[in-house]
């Protein structure tokens, strides 16, 4: 799934997404895909609209790919879990700091 973002959307809002994770119902009918990006949560956001309006074209390139007996819908979804990470991270660190423990 990677691989296709990177090579098969021309859309620049995409460019620099990292799909952190794949879920995929038990019927495999669809996949809901986290996406995180490095300059935040806005440019997230932003990279889920693109590869969401380019689901349809992913699915079909998807489908060529893979040898599946249904190919899921994708459904692209912003993952705050990477940006709250860098928050709590920070949090311990000033926390730390303060506490005249190691930055």
């Amino acid at each position: 799934m990677a691989a296709l973002v990177l090579t098969a959307i021309n859309d620049p809002r995409a460019a620099g997404a990292t799909l952190t994770e794949v879920d995929v119902s038990p019927d495999l009918k669809q996949a809901r895909v986290y996406v995180t990006h490095h300059r935040g949560e806005e440019a997230a956001r932003e990279a889920v609209k693109a590869l969401n309006r380019a689901s349809g074209h992913l699915r079909h390139e998807l489908a060529a790919r893979l040898i599946l007996r249904v190919s899921p819908h994708l459904v692209f979804t912003y993952d705050p879990s990477v940006d709250q990470g860098f928050r709590i991270d920070a949090l311990i660190r000033k926390a730390r700091a303060e506490d005249g423990g190691e930055p």
